[in-house]
């Protein structure tokens, strides 16, 4: 086992049947998604003057004093991250170095990114929700619905750190408020699209238990290690032609079980990817 091993990198995805991609909030990051820093100051300078938010993410727990103003710091969270063409090139450089290979992904990431980028919306699986969605708060009923339309008349017509009452969004079956269909709670809807990925999902490591599959992790951390990365280390020990690769900024770790199928590069994900599409 190497760090910084990109050659040897390259050499898995090139022989491998199908890659089974699992992304976490540092590949993200790693696209220019910073959530703090000049970026955070630039579209919300006023909050952070107001209330001394460091960083986008904090401030989006924060309990506003009223629905408008707790919809113009959210419409402008959403706007930046979801609907803005932010990323610096990394999802298409993924997508350019798997496109012609029998790929799926999992994610935790909610900024819809590997849609934008061009992978197909039958090979992801979207675990935590989607920046692109509102939900009942109650909720009472499993439905999900689009909100571009909404958020972009928030952004725009919000004035003085409030939105227009009239934007309020509220459900259509039950008339009380409508919030992010992001997981945070027990509240969280798994919709039918959500369902729809989960068995794409299980119906693609099915079928690829017996055949050689690369398992490749990037920028998955570990506040929610549940998801992507211990169930990749479970498949990489329980199937025999499974390898297992994990690129990360920080120093990655592997269990000593795997150890002989495995790949680890330590390094920033934007500069790996650029490594393995140079030849």
């Amino acid at each position: 086992m190497m760090i910084n091993n990109i050659e040897k990198l390259r050499e898995e995805i090139e022989s491998t049947d199908s890659i089974l991609i699992g992304a976490g909030a540092g590949l993200s990051a790693a696209a220019g998604f910073d959530y703090s820093g000049e970026r955070f100051r630039k579209y919300f300078g006023d909050f952070i003057e107001k209330y001394g938010f460091t960083d986008m993410y904090t401030g989006g727990f924060h309990e506003f004093d009223s629905p408008e103003e707790h919809w113009a710091y959210w419409s402008r969270y959403v706007w930046i991250n979801r609907y803005m063409d932010t990323d610096n090139g990394v999802y298409r450089k993924l997508y350019e170095l798997v496109r012609d290979k029998n790929y799926f992904v999992i994610t935790t990431n909610v900024d819809h990114c590997f849609q934008k980028a061009g992978f197909d919306k039958n090979r992801l699986f979207y675990t935590q929700g989607d920046y692109g969605l509102f939900q009942c708060s109650e909720p009472c009923h499993k439905k999900t619905y689009d909100n571009e339309d909404t958020i972009r008349k928030m952004f725009n017509e919000q004035r003085d750190m409030r939105i227009p009452s009239e934007l309020i969004p509220r459900c259509p079956v039950c008339s009380k408020p409508m919030c992010m269909n992001l997981r945070s709670d027990d509240k969280f809807v798994e919709d039918e699209g959500w369902h729809e990925g989960l068995r794409r999902y299980n119906e693609y490591v099915s079928a690829h238990t017996l055949k050689k599959m690369l398992l490749l992790e990037l920028g998955v951390g570990m506040n929610t290690p549940g998801i992507i990365k211990y169930p990749f280390w479970r498949m990489a020990d329980e199937f025999p032609n499974t390898r297992y690769a994990c690129v990360n900024i920080d120093f990655p770790y592997v269990p000593g079980e795997i150890r002989e199928q495995t790949t680890l590069v330590s390094g920033d994900i934007r500069q790996v990817l650029d490594e393995l599409i140079r030849n």
